[in-house]
C-alpha cells in the first residue's frame, strides 16, 4: 500500500504505480481507471489525493478523461503512429520527397492489450502468478535436458552445423521422430512433411505469411488466444471471431462468414481450448471439414497442449489426413519454454511454400536445441516426463477447483486441462487492477475477446493457484467491490 513519509508525497506514489504499469503495458491501452472515489477506498487515500494523481498522469500523455465515462489509458503507441503520420502528410504538402520518404509509415499496431498477457506471463514474481500461461519452473525442471545438451554439444556433426545455418527444414532425425509421434496420433505423415519451427507460434506465423494477404479474412474462435487476434491483426487481416462453445465452433457462424466475407483460414485450437479448456467433438469436426470444403477455406490446428491432451481427442487434421489441414505443435508447455522448439505438418503441395517463408524470416532453426530434444524423445526421457507433469496436473486441478469454489468462483466450462474458466460476478479488468496493488497478475476475460468487451470471466493457471493465500487475497478485494 502507499506509505505516508516526508519523501514522496502520496499524489508521486499513485503517480508512479499507474505510470509504471501502463508503461509496462500492464495496464494495457483502453483499460478504464477506478473513478476517483473507488480508487481512493481502494488506495486508502483522499479523492483529492487520486484526482491530483489522475491529473499529473494526464498530463504525461498516460491517460485521458472521457466525458461522462471516466479516465481510460491512452494508446500512446497508436499515438506515435498518429505523429508520424501527419510529419509524413505535412512532408507531402511541401512537396519535399525526400522527407517523405524517410517517414514511411508504419503499419497499423495492434492493441497492446495481447502483449500485456505475454508481458505478464515472463513478469518475474516472488510467488506463483494466477495468470500465467505456462506451468511453474519447479513442474518442468530436470536433468535429462542438460544431459541430452552437453552429449549434442559433444557431437563432431553438430559442432560442425554451428558454423554453418544447418538444415532448413530442420533437424533429420527430430522430424523423424516427431512423424512418427504424429502417427501414434493417427496422423500418418513423412519426415518430409514435418518442419521444425522456432515454437509453435511461429508456425502460426509461417501459415499466415504463406497463405494470405494483408485484407484477408480469417475466422479465430472467441474467446481465444488474443496473441493470435493481435498478430493478425498487424498483419493487416480481417479477423473474424467464432464463438467457441463446448462442442465446438459456432457452425452457424462460421457459414455466414464464408457466404459473407469469403474468409481463407480458421484458426482452431481443437484440444483443450484456450481460456476454456473444452475439446472439439467429432460431429462439430466433420462439420468444419466439410465446410472447409464447400468453401475453399484452410484449417490450421493448434494443438499446443497435445502432450497434456489425450491422445484420442478429436483433432481436425487426424480427421482430414492433411488435405484442407495444417498441424502445429511445439514442447513450450511441459518441457523448455525457451529453446523454442515447435513443429508443423503440412499438406505434401504446400511444404515448400512454408519453407520458403521460414528461410524469409528465420533462415533456419536452432539444430542444437532440435538434437537435444530428439535425444530426449528418443530414450524416452520425455514420455515419462510427460507422464509425472500429467498426474501433478491431475492432482493441482482438483484441488485448484475446490479452493476457487470456496472463493465464489462459478466454473463456466468442465475443468479440464491446464485452465480454468471462471466467472468472478465483477468486471475481472478491474480487479486484475486491484490485485495487481496485492502483487497477483490475473488474466481478466477481456483479453481473450477480439473486440475487447468488459467480463465478468478469468482464466486460472491450475498449477499456479494452488495456494489458499491467493483466494484468501481474492476474496478480501473482491468483497471491497459491491
Amino acid at each position: 500500500m502507499l506509505t505516508r513519509d516526508t519523501t514522496h508525497t502520496l499524489t508521486d506514489q499513485l503517480v508512479a504505480r499507474f505510470a509504471e504499469r501502463i508503461r509496462s503495458r500492464l495496464l494495457p491501452a483502453g483499460t478504464r481507471l477506478p473513478s476517483v472515489r473507488a480508487c481512493a477506498v481502494q488506495q486508502g487515500v483522499s479523492p483529492h489525493t487520486v484526482v491530483a494523481a489522475y491529473d499529473v498522469l494526464q498530463a504525461q500523455g498516460l491517460i485521458e478523461s472521457r466525458r461522462q465515462r471516466g479516465f481510460y489509458v491512452r494508446d500512446y503507441v497508436e499515438k506515435s503512429v498518429k505523429a508520424t503520420a501527419n510529419k509524413a502528410q505535412d512532408a507531402i504538402k511541401n512537396k519535399t520527397l525526400k522527407d517523405a520518404v524517410s517517414l514511411s509509415l508504419p503499419a497499423a499496431s495492434a492493441r497492446i492489450n495481447a502483449t500485456s498477457l505475454i508481458r505478464g506471463m515472463m513478469h518475474k514474481a516472488t510467488h506463483p502468478q494466477p495468470g500465467a500461461g505456462m506451468l511453474p519452473a519447479d513442474w518442468l525442471q530436470n536433468q535429462f535436458l542438460q544431459s541430452a545438451l552437453r552429449k549434442v554439444v559433444g557431437l563432431e556433426e553438430l559442432r560442425t552445423m554451428s558454423w554453418g545455418y544447418g538444415v532448413p527444414m530442420g533437424d533429420e532425425m527430430l522430424r523423424g521422430l516427431l512423424a512418427d509421434r504424429l502417427k501414434t496420433l493417427g496422423l500418418p505423415v513423412i519426415a518430409d512433411q514435418v518442419m521444425t519451427t522456432v515454437g509453435a507460434t511461429q508456425g502460426l506465423d509461417i501459415v499466415s505469411r504463406t497463405l494470405l494477404k494483408a485484407g484477408d479474412a480469417v475466422m479465430v474462435e472467441e474467446p481465444g488466444w488474443s496473441v493470435e487476434f493481435a498478430r493478425l491483426a498487424a498483419l493487416g487481416m480481417q479477423v473474424l471471431p467464432v464463438p467457441r462453445g463446448a462442442d465446438g465452433p459456432d457452425l452457424a457462424t462460421m457459414r455466414r462468414y464464408c457466404e459473407t466475407h469469403a474468409p481463407k483460414l480458421y484458426v482452431s485450437v481443437s484440444v483443450l481450448h484456450n481460456p476454456t479448456s473444452y475439446s472439439l467433438r467429432p460431429a462439430s469436426a466433420h462439420h468444419i471439414l466439410q465446410l472447409a470444403k464447400e468453401f475453399g477455406f484452410y484449417v490450421v490446428e493448434d494443438d499446443t497442449y497435445s502432450h497434456i491432451a489425450p491422445e484420442h481427442a478429436t483433432r481436425l487434421s487426424v480427421l482430414d489426413g492433411l488435405r484442407r489441414t495444417i498441424y502445429i505443435s511445439g514442447f513450450a508447455k511441459i518441457l523448455a519454454p525457451n529453446w523454442r522448439v515447435g513443429y508443423m505438418a503440412a499438406p505434401p503441395d504446400m511444404v515448400d511454400r512454408m519453407l520458403d517463408t521460414k528461410l524469409l524470416s528465420t533462415l533456419t532453426s536452432p539444430a542444437i536445441m532440435e538434437r537435444a530434444m530428439a535425444l530426449c524423445i528418443e530414450n524416452g526421457q520425455l514420455r515419462r516426463h510427460i507422464e509425472r507433469v500429467r498426474n501433478r496436473l491431475v492432482q493441482a486441478r482438483k484441488h485448484s477447483v475446490q479452493l476457487a469454489q470456496q472463493a465464489g468462483c462459478q466454473f463456466v466450462t468442465e475443468p479440464a486441462g491446464m485452465f480454468g474458466w471462471v466467472d468472478t460476478g465483477m468486471d475481472t479488468e478491474v480487479l486484475a487492477q486491484r490485485m495487481l496493488d496485492e502483487n497477483y497478475l490475473i488474466a481478466p476475460g477481456t483479453l481473450f475477446y477480439a473486440s475487447r468487451q468488459p467480463s465478468t470471466l478469468m482464466r486460472i493457471n491450475y498449477a499456479c493457484t494452488q495456494d489458499a493465500t491467493f483466494w484468501h487475497t481474492y476474496q478480501r478485494v473482491r468483497a471491497e467491490f459491491p
